[in-house]
């Protein structure tokens, strides 16, 4: 049997049994064995090449594919890595934090049903089904974000909720008008046929000819407008600053380490340079975007005092890296730009579960109320201190290297420009994280926070696992390792819309 189907059929399945069973330490339990079994299949399919589950068995009909597709490759094993990883150390983290609030099996259940819906958009096929597990996850994340049922989570669920069902509509006209366009929803078998109707267009200099290129066009440009929504890219970023401060910590990590990855830039990637193919126009539409997030989002929260609010900017900023390196087209940007979705996964993640821990402790997401923090939260701290180093782009760590890769994929693509931007974004970025420093663990100890201590055990295993990631997943650049994992995700994309002679053989 393929392991393929289990990374569906594990979290709807515990999501079902958590609807059922009000037992709180069962859910702590049974939450964290179905993220950790999940994990550990993503990390056994990295063995395996590239894999196609066809449901029901359903061969090709005349080399039409017939049924739903689920795709294993490069890409998509590296996404599922980072996603169930990701999860895994949320749900441990949540085993302490999620204490203060009611419902807690009821908070498991959405956040596996997410988490399906995340592994479903990655492993779809064919267009169809992944609209339909899109919607899943993101209809479980507006749940959560809400979660605490306060007037500030309403307010900021309402507004995502908003924003992100005018996304799923600009992505379901776009799949409508494909799906008139070239009679399928495979995935593969639309690339096949664009590809074809490319080349006749090609040598046809006809209106029919004009017209293709308008239609497929106009369709990227609204994919680049709904995932652009879902990933928080700018000028479409408006829902993430409110939606990600107010949601619980460990979902704030999920949102920003894993949802926007998984739900926005990982299906616009797979569009543009699997099926529609990327063209320069696309490429630099890619990096024009890619720079205003890296900028706006940094500028924005260089003024925050509000601890999450400030991380939530950055992941705007941070996601702009990864538009601008995968955007460059080039085999090195594509790595620097894959790369940095990984590191940055890891790294935000981890400062968003500080920023929980903080407020755990303390009651306050207030950078003005803290400080000496370290000296009563020593884990949180320093955990703090090598995420902020990471995201920053500060030797040795994880985030310094995607970061450089970027850096000279521009410079040797000649963008010299796109370059510059990167760096001046990074040294803002620096300089942001050192004000949080400053403010929220050094220096001397407000009086107020004398009789705090450092967070429960489950919460300081995920900081300080997620931390020891950050200072050595620079390993990952050696040829060995890269050659598992970095590597196979990178051809897939330099493969362009060859992509569908691989899945439809």
């Amino acid at each position: 049997m393929s392991y393929i189907p289990l990374f569906i059929i594990l979290p709807l399945f515990g999501a079902f049994v958590l609807s059922l069973v009000r037992t709180r330490r069962f859910g702590d339990i049974f939450a964290n064995i179905i993220n950790l079994s999940l994990f550990i299949l993503s990390l056994i399919i990295i063995r395996f090449g590239t894999i196609v589950y066809k449901i029901g068995g359903w061969e090709p009909v005349n080399g039409i594919p017939i049924g739903i597709y689920w795709v294993k490759d490069g890409l998509s094993t590296l996404m599922l890595i980072i996603v169930n990883l990701i999860a895994l150390m949320s749900t441990i983290f949540s085993v302490n934090y999620m204490e203060r609030f009611t419902e807690k099996n009821r908070y498991y259940c959405l956040f596996l049903l997410m988490l399906a819906g995340m592994n479903g958009v990655i492993l779809s096929g064919d267009m169809f089904n992944l609209f339909v597990f899109l919607e899943i996850a993101a209809i479980s994340s507006y749940s959560l974000v809400a979660f605490g049922t306060e007037s500030e989570e309403l307010e900021a669920a309402f507004k995502y909720q908003v924003m992100g069902t005018i996304a799923s509509s600009f992505i379901l006209l776009g799949i409508a008008l494909l799906y008139s366009y070239t009679g399928t929803l495979n995935m593969a078998d639309m690339a096949r046929v664009i590809a074809i109707k490319n080349s006749e267009s090609g040598i046809l200099n006809s209106v029919s000819s004009i017209s293709h290129f308008q239609l497929v066009n106009f369709v990227c440009g609204l994919f680049i407008m709904g995932f652009g929504m879902k990933a928080a890219i700018v000028p479409f970023h408006a829902w993430l600053p409110d939606a990600h401060p107010s949601a619980p910590a460990p979902i704030s990590a999920m949102l920003s380490g894993v949802l926007i990855k998984a739900l926005g830039v990982y299906v616009l990637i797979r569009i543009v340079f699997n099926i529609t193919g990327m063209t320069p126009v696309f490429s630099n539409i890619l990096l024009v975007l890619g720079t205003l997030s890296i900028m706006g989002g940094v500028v924005s929260a260089i003024g925050q005092w509000d601890f999450k609010r400030l991380l939530a900017y950055h992941s705007i900023s941070q996601v702009g890296y990864i538009i601008l390196g995968i955007g460059l087209g080039t085999p090195l940007g594509i790595l620097g730009g894959l790369f940095h979705l990984l590191n940055h996964s890891v790294f935000k993640s981890l400062l968003f579960l500080n920023s929980g821990a903080v407020v755990y402790a303390t009651g306050t997401r207030d950078l003005k109320q803290m400080g000496g923090l370290n000296k009563r939260m020593p884990v949180t701290g320093n955990s703090s201190f090598i995420a902020s180093m990471s995201i920053a782009g500060v030797p040795p760590f994880n985030g310094f290297w995607s970061k450089l890769i970027i850096i000279i994929a521009c410079i040797q693509a000649n963008r010299i420009g796109f370059a510059i931007w990167a760096i001046i974004g990074s040294i803002l970025t620096l300089a942001s994280f050192m004000k949080v420093q400053r403010y929220a663990f050094f220096g001397p100890l407000n009086e107020k926070w004398k009789g705090i201590k450092e967070v429960p055990g489950f919460m300081r295993v995920s900081m300080v696992l997620l931390a020891i990631l950050c200072i050595g997943m620079g390993l990952l650049l050696l040829p060995q390792v890269r050659e598992v994992l970095l590597n196979p995700a990178v051809e897939v994309l330099e493969n362009g819309i060859e992509y569908a002679k691989t899945i439809l053989l």
